[in-house]
């Protein structure tokens, strides 16, 4: 395999919020970062307004609910020989009430929440980890959610919450999966942050928002696995 001449990072649902700052903070650490979105053309916007800062940022079209999409970015990835060193599961959505409980809630809003916030993950981490198992490394940074905890886990927003437990335990089974692998693998929050899924209350921005992420994409051979973190610290599952 031909030596790159830099780290390749693939961040999706990045057109906006914190998997776009996550984006710029990587292409600033010197990384050429593959953004991805369903929309193309608030992708291909978010990529250019990064292009003008003078970083490295390519743009492709993802819907991680889409078997067929995801293929379709894995072989443009090997076409290209843009084997990413890198992935940043950050595609998520949140569409039930914090006001709402799991007695109430529709069924299928956990179909379609599980389906992007899960299923999405597992789609996008079966067509990339592969590569960097033959690459012998990888770093995987699942954005995760203190709803999720199991430890203080409550009622609201069931179907978020149910689907950040589970995109946990995809954390703990990728991370076993690729012990050996020199793949590190790893859960965040990245707190309360003001976007448009946390809205303008939120007390942090997307700049700290995105820290803990790009902390554990750059993280050292060695470091941690199958781990939880919040401001690069671990937190109870």
């Amino acid at each position: 395999m031909a030596i790159k001449e830099k780290r390749v990072a693939l961040v999706t649902g990045a057109n906006r919020g914190i998997g776009f700052e996550i984006v710029r903070q990587l292409a600033r650490n010197g990384m050429r970062v593959i953004l991805t979105s369903r929309d193309e053309k608030k992708g291909l916007r978010a990529q250019r307004a990064l292009e003008k800062q003078g970083l490295d940022v390519v743009y492709r079209k993802l819907d991680v609910t889409s078997r067929a999409s995801v293929r379709a970015l894995a072989a443009y990835l090997a076409k290209q020989h843009l084997i990413p060193d890198v992935l940043v599961n950050n595609a998520g959505i949140m569409i039930d009430s914090f006001s709402t409980g799991v007695l109430e809630e529709r069924e299928d809003v956990f179909h379609t929440t599980l389906d992007t916030n899960v299923f999405g993950a597992l789609r996008v981490c079966q067509a990339v980890v592969p590569l960097m198992q033959q690459q012998g490394y990888g770093r995987v940074v699942n954005l995760s959610s203190g709803l999720g905890q199991l430890h203080d886990m409550g009622d609201g927003s069931a179907a978020y919450r149910m689907s950040k437990t589970a995109l946990n335990a995809l954390t703990r089974m990728v991370a076993a999966a690729t012990a050996a692998d020199n793949i590190l693998v790893n859960s965040m929050c990245p707190g309360w942050v003001r976007t448009d899924m946390g809205g303008a209350s939120a007390t942090r921005s997307v700049e700290k928002g995105a820290e803990t992420a790009v902390w554990l994409a750059t993280l050292p051979d060695g470091g941690p696995t199958g781990g939880f973190f919040r401001d690069k610290k671990p937190i109870p599952w």
